[in-house]
């Protein structure tokens, strides 16, 4: 369950920002962007979908992106929980709050766009 879609030319995501293309993302590896004062962990997974939860753990006030993505989700460095990305559900204790997902679309030139203001309902 991913929030990933295919953008269309003019239709929806007026406030989407475009965070770069899909080929410069690396496979399981979580970059830090902030669109419109909010922290946004971005990670590409092995299947190629690009996900976007909030960047800080509920747990405690660290940054999810400096974290280690395994399979679907990533790790807090700190304390060990883990979030899925698709659904930002904690996996493991000691979080027990979801993070938000944002809408990621992504268009036919492979240009990848989040919406700060858009967040998935899981």
């Amino acid at each position: 369950m991913g929030a990933q879609r295919k953008r269309e030319p003019g239709g929806s995501g007026v406030t989407a920002q475009r965070i770069g293309t899909i080929d410069e993302l690396e496979v399981n590896k979580a970059y830090r962007v902030v669109l419109d004062g909010i922290a946004i962990a971005v990670v590409k997974d092995s299947s190629g979908i690009v996900h976007a939860i909030g960047d800080t753990c509920t747990h405690g006030d660290i940054s999810l992106s400096e974290g280690f993505v395994e399979d679907d989700a990533i790790e807090c460095w700190a304390h060990g929980s883990m979030f899925a990305l698709g659904t930002g559900k904690p996996l493991s204790l000691p979080a027990y709050e979801p993070v938000p997902v944002f809408v990621v679309t992504v268009d036919a030139d492979g240009v990848v766009h989040i919406d700060p203001n858009e967040t998935v309902a899981v």
